[in-house]
């Protein structure tokens, strides 16, 4: 029976409901989740280790770089075959992401939560963690990079994303959807995602602003993150690709100054493109030296372009990062 460790991090997963005052707090003991779930130990060998017991979005560069740390040596241990980490929601895909780019395919990492606490009225996160060691223990998830297991479907972290404030099926992957799913008696992995960008560093930069853009907008936001020095910002362009012309000054100010630009989309589906070639179309902004991203939504590419700067500055080599799921 192969051992999968549980790494948790603190979330609703780990949280119980005060009915007094109606508000979720974190439970005290890591050791709660796995007690709740008396079949864990028929599919693997659990061992349960506490890394923090924090919401998610409590959660900083600086532990999301320990967390990834700490992951990278649990999987040189002979004796682990597989890491369930447990996460708060709110943050869990830029998390997931983050340990996709940072970590080579090989052994199982599975992420999981919640969205209703361990008390409430149809808890989901004794059954998500249940299928995640599941997933984790499954021959078939070896080599897939890191995995999102959550309401019986198994999602790439590449793709997945929180699409509901509350609904148990929150994480969805627009346009692909999830590469496979578990039923009562196997898990189905139905589709193997292509080889990702894989960034093999420690740390993220931290310097990397989010801005989205929206109709009218001039580009006073972007102004400010260059006088803060920031060394990368990604912008959530309209449609496929595109800015209000008021912001195309701070553009070109940021990319004579060095700093890195990716453009991504606000949409929910699609890519962006250097279509338009009008003031502030993505003609314009390719040509000026804006990176174009491939389909990742604006947190995941904060991410990305947090990772890859840790790695490299040169346009050309980012890009190449930023063509590559």
């Amino acid at each position: 029976m192969k051992t999968i460790l549980i790494l948790t991090t603190g979330g609703t997963i780990a949280m119980i409901e005060d009915p007094q005052s109606q508000t979720v707090r974190p439970a005290e003991n890591a050791s709660d989740l796995t007690n709740a779930i008396p079949h864990l130990n028929q599919y693997a060998n659990v061992q349960v280790e506490a890394f923090s017991n924090l919401p998610s979005p409590h959660l900083t560069l600086d532990h999301l770089a320990k967390l990834g740390t700490a992951i990278k040596e649990r999987l040189l241990q002979e004796d682990i075959d597989g890491i369930v980490l447990t996460h708060g929601t709110d943050t869990l895909e830029e998390t997931a992401y983050y340990l996709d780019l940072i970590l080579p395919p090989g052994k199982p990492v599975i992420v999981t939560g919640a969205m209703r606490s361990s008390n409430e009225l149809g808890a989901d996160g004794p059954l998500n963690l249940l299928n995640a060691v599941r997933t984790a223990a499954s021959a078939d998830a070896i080599g897939q990079g890191v995995l999102v297991v959550f309401n019986d479907d198994i999602h790439a972290a590449r793709f997945v994303t929180k699409t509901h404030t509350s609904n148990v099926a929150t994480f969805q992957s627009p346009s692909v959807g999830p590469i496979g799913f578990l039923d009562k008696r196997s898990v189905q992995i139905r589709h193997i995602p292509k080889p990702h960008a894989h960034i093999p560093v420690d740390g993220l930069v931290h310097e990397v602003g989010l801005l989205k853009m929206a109709a009218g907008m001039d580009d006073a936001l972007l102004q400010y993150l260059l006088d803060k020095g920031v060394r990368g910002v990604v912008i959530e362009a309209l449609g496929l690709g595109n800015v209000p012309p008021m912001v195309v000054p701070g553009i070109k100010k940021a990319i004579a100054q060095g700093v890195v630009i990716v453009l991504v989309s606000r949409c929910f589906n699609g890519v962006v493109q250097d279509i338009y070639g009008y003031e502030g179309g993505g003609k314009q902004l390719r040509d000026l030296g804006v990176l174009f991203s491939n389909g990742l939504n604006g947190q995941k590419a904060r991410i990305k372009l947090m990772t890859a700067l840790q790695e490299t500055n040169d346009l050309e080599h980012l890009q190449q990062y930023f063509v590559q799921d």
